[in-house]
């Protein structure tokens, strides 16, 4: 019985030009092969299965190669080549950093440096995983790093390039790999299966692709796993029972039924998803992706986005023609929100299925906004045609009431009218001009307002409080006000309040005054609060207060200094100034 090899090792890209999706990274490489412009050290990054090690392998085995083809790819022949593929090289050390991460054995590697090849021109060290490297190591390796041997290279290769120390990476040429492209994949996993002699579908090739996320190793371990499963024919229906994936056939039903605003239709479907074994999240999660998918296929420009099979990028086609953008957009919206709270939700199904429901009445809430926006216009241009009739009637009225005063036959009638009044009895007219008649009565209305208004303000004058209260009054006030100060926290207003005394003058003027600007300044801020209380407290309106500055006199200031409290203290008595001199005492304490 024949060993099984993995395809992952079976189809390793030997040459350059078998390395999948890095096109860019291997012409760059041949052309400093070609040039002879090889860096002393290269730095491969990139996600798991982009083919770092591969391209480590080739570019060291290329080097070495004695006979070069034109296209710059080794010969496979030359004693270099044959010892490489026999896996005897002698030229070529690799070092898995991830299990001789400590600094002894990067020591060793230093001491093997100085070696010269014995075969080709170059000692070449690949090291895989080299973020795992301690501490210790990186700094025992970054003098050899960065003055190797002429007959020395290094190659690093990692999947996680922030782990590497900054010098590190300033003594290398730092190659990115990128994710291999779904139609990459497609097409390499097409090639395994013809050499196999297995019979595919293109649709099941593509899941595959997708589920690598990017890797092709990935993706050849599940082609191998699908294989073992299916047999020399590999299926659609094979691949997503095998692999547990959600069939494209839920998502398009589900949309289907809230299109339609079949809630017991996509209930049942979301049923049947989560009996098939399948999480609640994952099926919200796709059913994003499907609006997502919708949504790029509405227009030509994005239709490049939408990375499925020809059969399934048809199906969305035709779907995405019965769908609106504002639709998506908010079935899209919905399902994020799904996304964020499905972890912290005690329901989770429920949640799901109310989601469901919400997307069923999408296109039902943007028809009754638009009947509700209709019939609200409707029924405000209704008030205002009737709000205008009304207005037309009143202003009949009033210019038919205005009319009857005029009385001509008893001249010995006296009437006093006021001026408005006969600009009331111009209205007669008002059937030639209806403009003109409106202006008149709203002029009529105004003034009198007006009137209303300053006969208010007269009244409120005279209803002015001015109780007459005493110098103890105010002091009781005055401390009560500090009080409540104190419970705010107001600890300069309270000492300035508490310190000066508020003094009654004639009409009812209280007047305080103050050492400094500085307090001041904290009274007049409180000034139109103080005020208040004080009209309030004491029921006069007339109070009114000034604030005098008179700052203090030098010899009423305080002594603040050593220097000055000495002073005073000699003007009590001069003995302490000889104390001071005879045992030599510093005023400084």
């Amino acid at each position: 019985m024949e060993n099984f090899v993995v395809s992952a090792r079976k189809y390793r890209p030997a040459t350059f030009d078998t390395v999948v999706g890095q096109q860019s990274i291997t012409n760059t490489l041949k052309n400093a092969i070609k040039n002879n412009h090889l860096a002393q050290a290269f730095l491969f990054c990139g996600p798991r299965g982009v083919g770092k090690t591969s391209c480590a392998r080739i570019l060291a085995k290329t080097i070495n190669c004695m006979n070069l083809s034109p296209e710059i790819e080794a010969c496979n022949e030359c004693e270099s080549c044959q010892g490489f593929n026999n896996n005897y090289s002698f030229n070529i050390h690799e070092l898995d950093a991830a299990s001789n991460n400590g600094v002894d054995k990067i020591r060793e590697l230093v001491d093997q440096v100085r070696f010269a090849p014995q075969v080709g021109k170059y000692n070449i060290y690949i090291i895989d995983e080299v973020h795992m490297l301690s501490q210790a190591a990186f700094n025992a390796f970054l003098k050899t790093l960065e003055e190797p041997p002429a007959h020395a290279l290094f190659i690093l290769a990692t999947t996680e390039k922030h782990k590497i120390i900054p010098t590190i990476l300033s003594r290398c040429q730092i190659f990115d790999f990128k994710r291999i492209q779904i139609a990459d994949i497609t097409e390499h996993l097409a090639y395994v299966a013809k050499n196999e002699g297995i019979e595919v579908e293109h649709e099941a090739l593509h899941i595959i692709a997708q589920k690598a996320d990017g890797a092709l190793r990935d993706a050849l371990s599940i082609f191998d796993q699908i294989i073992s499963f299916c047999g020399d024919k590999l299926t659609y229906q094979a691949v997503i029972q095998n692999l547990n994936i959600l069939d494209y056939d839920y998502y398009f039903r589900v949309t289907d039924a809230v299109y339609n605003s079949d809630i017991p239709s996509a209930l049942n479907a979301f049923n049947e998803i989560l009996n098939n074994g399948f999480d609640g999240h994952h099926f919200i999660n796709g059913l994003g992706m499907h609006f997502r998918n919708l949504l790029v296929a509405k227009d030509a420009i994005t239709l490049s986005l939408l990375e499925v099979g020809d059969s399934i990028k048809q199906r969305y086609l035709e779907q995405s023609q019965s769908w609106q953008q504002q639709h998506l957009l908010k079935a899209l919206e919905l399902c994020n929100k799904v996304d964020l709270n499905y972890r912290m939700s005690k329901n989770q199904r429920l949640l799901v299925e109310i989601t469901l429901m919400q997307i069923c009445g999408v296109k039902e809430d943007n028809t009754s906004v638009e009947k509700k926006t209709f019939v609200v216009k409707q029924k405000q241009s209704n008030e205002v045609k009737t709000a205008v009739t009304k207005e037309i009637q009143e202003q009949k009225v009033v210019a038919t009431l205005t009319i009857l005063p005029k009385v001509e036959e008893n001249k010995n009638l006296e009437i006093d009218l006021p001026k408005t009044s006969t600009k009331a009895i111009k209205i007669v007219n008002f059937k030639d001009n209806i403009q003109k008649k409106t202006i008149s009565i709203n002029s009529h209305s105004e003034s009198e307002k007006q009137d209303e208004v300053k006969e208010n303000s007269v009244v409120q004058e005279d209803k002015r409080n001015e109780q007459v209260f005493s110098q103890e009054d105010l002091n009781e006030k005055w401390v009560q006000y500090a009080n409540e100060k104190e419970n705010v926290g107001k600890h300069n207003l309270l000492s300035v309040l508490r310190d000066k005394k508020a003094i009654l003058k004639e009409n009812f003027n209280v007047c305080i005054t103050l050492d400094n600007k500085v307090q001041e300044e904290v009274l007049i801020d409180e000034k139109t609060k103080l005020l208040g209380y004080l009209k309030t407290q004491l029921e006069n309106d007339s109070i009114s207060l000034t604030v005098d500055v008179t700052p203090l006199k030098e010899e009423e200031m305080k002594a603040y200094t050593a220097e000055d409290k000495f002073k005073k203290m000699v003007k009590k008595n001069p003995d302490l100034l000889n104390l001071k001199d005879k045992f030599d005492l510093e005023i400084d304490f």
